[in-house]
């Protein structure tokens, strides 16, 4: 997959900016994304699926800024979406409504109304109480509800437990052994359209193996409804293909395709997929400045102005995340810190035991950023979440404003005395 900055000199590049004029122009922290590289890894899977039907749908929760789905709604993406939320994002965006996939456990009737009002693709039904309410909801408007089952094959992804989805132990999906009954039980609803089969076992994934023991599952119970009457039109496979964070061996796309391909050589159905994190982790980084470097006894601390609030991988999921200098000093001696945020809890860290050459005042950016960063952000410890950028070019687009303590108290109100 593409990344993002390149060294010219002592100077980090992103495209044909420097870091530093983003930090002059924006501040810090701030997170700065490279258009061409978010292009670039969606059309290499539009390069490798071009010799079949196919639909990518971009997973909206990985990186949602409108501004990011402008640039894949013009490169004639689709969207998985998780929320209403996300589905207004993808139409404010210019995102065709009709390649929208719906996926999520807990889809409410509002949400699935104002979904069938615009008209999405489908619905990836998560359970038989879903199904039961999009029917209900369906009928009330004399909607037809396209439907794809979320089938779960309790295949095991290999990845962090916190993102692993395809297991029987995930909230996630109709179990595989239940799946064919539930496929009736839709066909006989009068406002259910069968048209597809979903699945989703993991995000992060670094090898093709179960990917390929999850489409051979799903092929199984294709063919099984066939015979039964029950054709669908598509097979979405999900998302999940890793990137390289650290030192991870990642399948090619191509590999993947290689491998995933001749599974379904000779059959009709439209392939979907649903890639977040190969499109936009490496496109980004999350730009941050030294505030305090402190020394506590045998450990280097350098205290920087992102925090857990900003960027949440790190604490959450004990994540590796390169950190790098923004510009490259020889002079410098190197030493071993911790890089840390001003946030009040122990767990508030962006890497651990990194070799840096760094002194107060100087910037730092983190990698692979691009991909659950300001999607998972918060206002924790009352701090306005951060600036985002898209750089194109020799150009930078704003396209989030830093927030101000106006929009961090928005909605908020004194009790009035009486």
């Amino acid at each position: 997959m593409h990344s993002s900055v390149t060294t010219d000199g002592n100077q980090r590049k992103m495209e044909n900016v420097s870091l530093n004029t983003i930090i002059q122009q924006h501040g810090s922290p701030c997170y700065a994304y490279s258009k061409r590289a978010i292009s670039e890894n969606f059309l290499d899977y539009q390069r490798a699926l071009s010799s079949r039907d196919h639909l990518i749908c971009y997973a909206v929760k990985s990186n949602s800024n409108i501004a990011v789905l402008q640039t894949l709604a013009k490169l004639g993406a689709g969207f998985d979406i998780v929320s209403a939320g996300e589905l207004e994002r993808v139409l404010l965006a210019g995102g065709d409504p009709a390649k929208v996939v719906y996926s999520g456990v807990a889809k409410t009737a509002d949400e699935m109304r104002r979904a069938l009002e615009v008209g999405i693709h489908c619905f990836n039904v998560e359970s038989e109480s879903e199904l039961k309410l999009l029917n209900k909801t369906a009928a009330e408007k004399n909607h037809l509800a396209p439907v794809s089952l979320r089938v779960n094959p309790d295949v095991d992804a290999k990845t962090h437990p916190y993102i692993s989805t395809g297991l029987k132990e995930n909230k996630f999906g109709i179990d595989l052994n239940r799946a064919y009954e539930v496929y009736q039980q839709a066909a006989s609803m009068e406002n259910i359209s069968v048209v597809g089969v979903d699945c989703h076992i993991g995000s992060q994934l670094t090898d093709i193996t179960p990917f390929l023991d999850a489409m051979q599952h799903l092929l199984v119970l294709v063919d099984r409804l066939a015979k039964s009457g029950i054709t669908l039109k598509h097979i979405d496979i999900g998302g999940g293909l890793g990137v390289r964070y650290q030192d991870e061996v990642v399948p090619s796309l191509s590999s993947y395709m290689d491998a995933l391909l001749p599974l379904i050589k000779n059959r009709s159905e439209t392939l979907i997929m649903e890639p977040g994190r190969s499109i936009t982790a490496n496109a980004g980084i999350l730009l941050t400045q030294v505030q305090v470097i402190k020394h506590n006894g045998d450990k280097n601390f350098a205290i920087v102005d992102a925090a857990m609030n900003d960027m949440l991988r790190p604490a959450l999921y004990d994540a590796w995340m390169d950190i790098n200098s923004v510009e490259i000093k020889a002079d410098r001696a190197e030493d071993n810190y911790d890089v840390v945020g001003p946030i009040c809890e122990t767990g508030d860290f962006l890497a651990k035991d990194r070799t840096l050459a760094i002194a107060e005042g100087d910037y730092l950016y983190l990698s692979s950023a691009g991909a659950y960063g300001f999607t998972m952000s918060s206002n924790y410890n009352s701090r306005p979440r951060v600036a985002e950028v898209m750089v194109d070019d020799n150009r930078i687009h704003l396209i989030r404003a830093r927030e101000t303590i106006k929009d961090l108290i928005r909605g908020e109100q004194l009790i009035k005395e009486q």
